[in-house]
């Protein structure tokens, strides 16, 4: 029996969910910042990886826990590569322009996640008989 003072077995899982976000973090502001180091083209990678990713996976949180890395992980790549294709084409590339516009659609996607759904808990199921 489990009292309510031991702690949680989802703590490392939320330990390694902070570093991730905090690895994010650091990659888009060393990104934006253009501080030269070592450590800012893998965490910016990180960063255009991991920020549209956890929209996503965010927003379906209905999946099972592989369908939602396998469908996060490709909206990612998409989101990408679509930012990407769209500043080429409009002859704005940068990589500031570049990190900004991933995190605005990333945000802009967790913005409309939390709205949709404001407590965070699953949506009803419909069952069948």
């Amino acid at each position: 029996m489990q009292h309510t003072s031991d702690p949680p077995d989802h703590l490392p899982m939320y330990t390694l969910a902070g570093a991730a976000v905090a690895v994010t973090a650091v990659g888009g502001v060393l990104a934006l910042a253009d501080l030269d180091t070592s450590l800012r083209g893998p965490f910016a990678l990180f960063f255009l990886l991991a920020a549209p990713g956890g929209a996503v996976a965010l927003a379906l949180r209905g999946l099972e826990p592989w369908g939602r890395l396998v469908a996060s992980s490709a909206a990612a790549v998409a989101v990408n590569l679509l930012v990407a294709q769209a500043m080429l084409a409009l002859r704005l590339w940068s990589i500031r322009g570049g990190i900004t516009a991933v995190a605005v659609i990333s945000l802009l996607i967790l913005v409309l996640t939390l709205v949709r759904h404001p407590h965070g808990g699953r949506t009803a199921r419909r069952r069948t008989p």
